[in-house]
């Protein structure tokens, strides 16, 4: 029998940033996620923080450091074993001990780095309160430490590009899912100067407003206009053009010459210099990287070059991404279903010398015996298609007869489940069809990947069509001959988890087993314990507990309305440090399904928060998951 221990063997290599002959990256080499620089070419990774700091999992914080050669200063995003209070932090190329980038200026704030400027050494962030619902947007220089507040309010508004003397800064204001207005900020003046969209406070009731999905953008050489993804246009978004002198409506730009076909999004949009632009798309869950150049004149965006998508870098999902004006190349990481991360370079005048830059793989298993799923999409009950994979096990495992099936619920819900073997799910998935179990892997609608309309489906509607969509899966898996769907389990971890409990109590007689990570089970008690910040929107999204039709549709919605029902025996993990599910909601379900008298059990990672990712307690997480499947699906 194989172990886990032979597929958490491979490291993970992300976000890796080229400057020079160094490549800087996360790994967690030590057991836990930390940053690392090696050479290119290859070379002994060298730590560069000291080993008891773990980071956050680039998935859950976007952009987690940034290399600035010029002071020779690394800005390194930091929290405590998951607690997500990120704060800024400085150490030098060579590493060390990180020091507060900024005083104590963000000392009580949750931090986010989401733009950049190396040459000029100047960074903008996005700081939450952590003790009223206000966000505020800061320009700061990591060589002078000087830091300029520039906009704050409820919503949120982030900073999304900048002109070459950072005077003037696109900002995008947030309220929910698509929902999105655009400012322009000025240094010296007050306030921001609204450019497009319609100010949720200026709404009257019941208008309806377009969803413009504003996000990554950029100015124009001239400075005269911006470039900025929208959801205008398509509904699986594209490029708008805008000219800045307050009259002008935004125009669509055409995107020509991608080599793709299939479902899916333009999901990034950044400017290489030299009136070069990179594009990246997800289609069909899968990355492509694009080079493009733009023609003001005809408003087209034109693809030159493709640099992920094809070849040797066909067929999987990117953890990050960037290029280097210094040595005219790209560095990325790369994963599949089956293949840990790998980092490539990917340089030349057409970007056509590819170059790995490691050799992650899995120990112990022989080839072909992990698998590398079936599209296994299909009709749901109301004619909408819902996006899924299949994971089998191979033949050569020898198991006979139709397998037990587990289905996998993605969190979000504006989510995504791909063939990452970095994210979670995958090794767990692996592990399962290694044990003999099916896993059905279903994007239901609220997923992402598949345009926004589809995304915005579950909006106001958590634990309504979506799970309508998984019970829909159940009666089709059934005609399967290669399943026996009345040894089903699910699992799921955040949304996942709440889908996970509402499935097990409202649908009892589908399922023989259930695990939920980190679920929200009562959503009354799920909205008191949220970050402040977080609250304005899931007033909107989910719905206000202080109106009394708020009030009545989150105890409809809510697990614990129906957990009386549940029949199947549940394990429920938690890590002590969740900031969005914390443990007093998933101690509160244990404790009581146990005055229900339902069997469940409990696991609590002390050093965890929204995710379990230190290796040891991985190693556990994933072996207490099979071996509950194993007991009670019987493979």
């Amino acid at each position: 029998m194989y172990r886990i221990e032979s597929l958490l063997a491979a490291r993970t290599f992300a976000v890796p940033q080229r400057v020079g002959n160094r490549l800087f990256f996360i790994s967690n080499l030590s057991g836990h996620l930390s940053l690392y620089a090696m050479n290119v070419g290859g070379s002994v990774p060298e730590p560069l923080l000291p080993p008891h700091i773990a980071l956050q999992n680039p998935h859950l914080i976007g952009v987690s450091f940034q290399v600035f050669p010029k002071p020779g200063k690394i800005l390194v995003m930091i929290d405590h074993d998951g607690d997500e209070n990120y704060q800024p932090m400085l150490i030098s190329l060579e590493g060390g001990f990180p020091e507060p980038a900024f005083g104590d200026t963000f000392a009580r704030s949750r931090v986010h780095l989401v733009d950049f400027d190396m040459e000029r050494n100047i960074t903008y962030m996005v700081a939450e309160s952590r003790d009223a619902e206000l966000m505020t947007a800061y320009q700061a220089n990591v060589e002078t430490g000087e830091v300029i507040e520039m906009v704050g309010n409820v919503w949120g508004p982030t900073p999304v590009a900048h002109t070459r003397d950072h005077q003037r800064a696109l900002m995008v204001e947030g309220y929910v899912t698509g929902d999105t207005s655009l400012y322009l900020w000025k240094r010296g003046q007050d306030g921001m100067q609204l450019v497009y969209g319609v100010p949720y406070e200026q709404r009257q009731p019941e208008q309806q407003v377009p969803l413009y999905s504003f996000g990554a953008g950029v100015f124009t050489p001239g400075e005269e206009a911006v470039l900025i993804s929208t959801a205008l246009f398509q509904d699986t978004f594209g490029l708008g053009y805008l000219a800045l002198d307050g009259n002008s409506e935004l125009q669509e730009v055409r995107i020509e010459g991608a080599a793709h076909q299939g479902v899916g999004e333009l999901v990034n949009f950044a400017s290489l210099g030299d009136q070069r632009y990179s594009l990246e798309y997800n289609i069909d869950g899968v990355s492509w990287l694009y080079v493009a150049t733009f023609d003001a004149d005809t408003r087209v965006m034109r693809i030159q070059h493709v640099i992920c998508g094809q070849g040797e870098l066909a067929g999987g999902v990117l953890q990050g991404s960037q290029y280097d004006p210094s040595t005219r190349s790209f560095a990325l990481s790369l994963t599949t279903a089956s293949t840990p991360t790998q980092i490539y370079t990917v340089e030349g005048e057409n970007f056509d010398q590819v170059q790995r830059q490691t050799n992650e793989r899995i120990l112990g298993i022989p080839d072909g015996l992990l698998s590398d799923g079936e599209d296994a999409s299909y009709i749901s009950f109301d004619g909408t298609r819902t996006s899924a994979r299949l994971y089998l096990p191979a033949p050569a495992l020898g198991f006979q007869g139709p397998r037990p099936v587990v289905f996998y619920v993605h969190g979000g819900p504006q989510g995504q489940e791909r063939p990452d073997f970095s994210w979670f799910s995958m090794p767990l998935i692996q592990f399962l069809t290694l044990n003999g179990i099916a896993v059905f892997v279903p994007n239901a609608r609220g997923s992402t990947g598949y345009g926004l309309t589809y995304t915005k489906q579950v909006d106001h509607d958590w634990g309504g069509q979506d799970r309508l969509d998984h019970i829909h899966a159940l009666k089709l898996l059934a005609q399967d001959p290669r399943l026996d769907v009345s040894r089903a389990g699910v699992v799921g971890r955040s949304y996942g988890g709440y889908m996970t409990l509402t499935l097990a109590g409202r649908h009892p007689q589908h399922w023989s087993a259930a695990v939920d990570m980190f679920g929200p089970n009562n959503l009354i008690t799920f909205f008191s314990r949220l970050p402040e910040t977080w609250k304005p929107y899931f007033r909107i999204i989910l719905g206000d507990p202080e109106d009394a039709q708020g009030r009545a549709f989150l105890l409809e919605r809510s697990p614990d309305t129906y957990i009386d029902q549940i029949t199947c025996p549940l394990l429920v993990i938690q890590g002590r440090n969740d900031p969005r599910v914390v443990a007093q909601e998933s101690i509160d379900l244990v404790e009581r399904l146990r005055g229900l008298g339902k069997p469940v059990d409990m696991i609590i990672f002390e050093n965890e928060g929204h995710d379990v990712l230190k290796y040891e307690n991985r190693v556990r997480c994933y072996t207490a998951i099979t071996d509950f499947f194993r007991e009670n699906l019987k493979p």
